[in-house]
């Protein structure tokens, strides 16, 4: 039986963004609503999070960047029009960091094989020095770190949020131990993820960035990353996936304009296994990220939980787009020249 962590805290209820802001306490009721109908809870091993330390924030973030989040605990403090802190939220911020990266230390001590982390602030738009787009610390890149100086050589993070990952993609850009792959609605926030956007140096072609123009459903996603994504994450066969599951690709979102359903979500969790079938031998840790209508971000997390735990797939819920050929066209092209196995 695979054995899949859970990672929850009543302290992640207590970040405040601002009165009417969409990242709210409720998405973390969502999500435990959605395990509890989907009967997921008494197959997952519940596990309490821990505080990052400062030197495990500091693997992704620059000193002066930790040092203003932490002058904000017990204060309310807005760092853009979207980002804001509350008294809580520094608390929040460093223990959601410290699921991700005690997720990742008990994934390759074996004891467990994956871990579903519902945390709360989100993270994959931090960068290195700035907290935006509703992140304060890169949680998803601080587990990549982590499994760095745990001595892993090859990590691949998969991102499927509707905003593309800027900071997680700033994070390796330039090393190639890190495979990092974002399928994100484009043009779109925060603007970033074009095609030609490879990775530079030692790290140029680990970064694969899949644009896509609004309105993409579950075909259009499965296609994708069938043909994209699982021949270039097989052929760098990472030792452990993480993966930013973002919700807020779902046709029902306020924020996006996809237009994935659950079985779409579980679809895609189930092309992150697949990268995770080799060395990895199925370790993975996934991160909740965005996702903002509650309904939708119920069913979608029971339907990629459940796929974590073995539960089958359901068959996607719409056809592929017309415009679908020349998106993946352009992707082979973009991304063939270093990986040859996503020819056709």
């Amino acid at each position: 039986m695979t054995r899949v962590g859970y990672y929850d805290d009543p302290v992640f209820g207590e970040h405040d963004a601002g009165p009417g802001h969409p990242e709210r306490p409720e998405r973390l009721e969502a999500v435990r609503r959605g395990l509890r109908q989907g009967g997921l809870v008494e197959a997952l091993v519940p596990l309490a999070p821990r505080p990052a330390t400062r030197m495990e924030l500091l693997r992704v973030h620059t000193p002066g960047h930790v040092d203003r989040v932490a002058a904000a605990e017990g204060k309310s403090v807005r760092f853009d029009p979207d980002t804001a802190m509350g008294p809580r939220s520094y608390a929040a911020a460093v223990r959601a960091a410290g699921a991700v990266v005690d997720a990742v230390g008990r994934v390759l001590d074996g004891t467990i094989d994956r871990a579903f982390c519902s945390v709360r602030p989100p993270g994959h738009h931090a960068t290195s020095d700035r907290a935006m787009g509703f992140c304060l610390l890169n949680n998803v890149a601080l587990g990549a770190a982590t499994a760095l100086a745990r001595g892993l050589e090859r990590v691949a993070v998969i991102d499927f949020d509707v905003h593309h990952g800027n900071g997680t993609q700033e994070a390796f850009y330039r090393d190639r131990r890190v495979l990092f792959v974002s399928s994100h609605q484009s043009p779109f926030y925060p603007g970033t993820g074009d095609l030609d956007e490879l990775g530079e140096g030692a790290g140029r072609g680990f970064t694969v960035n899949l644009p896509m123009p609004a309105g993409m459903g579950d075909d259009d996603y499965r296609r994708a990353y069938r043909e994209i994504v699982v021949p270039i994450g097989r052929a760098f066969d990472p030792e452990l996936v993480l993966v930013s599951v973002g919700f807020d690709a779902h046709r029902d979102d306020p924020l996006g304009g996809m237009a994935l359903t659950p079985a779409g979500f579980a679809e895609l969790m189930d092309v992150c296994l697949a990268v995770a079938s080799g060395a990895a031998r199925g370790r993975l840790v996934a991160v909740l990220e965005g996702g903002y209508d509650l309904d939708a971000l119920a069913d979608s997390t029971a339907a990629v939980v459940g796929r974590m735990l073995g539960r089958p797939l359901a068959p996607p819920a719409s056809a592929p787009r017309p415009d679908l050929e020349k998106l993946l066209e352009a992707c082979r092209a973009a991304h063939g020249r270093h990986w040859p196995v996503a020819r056709r």
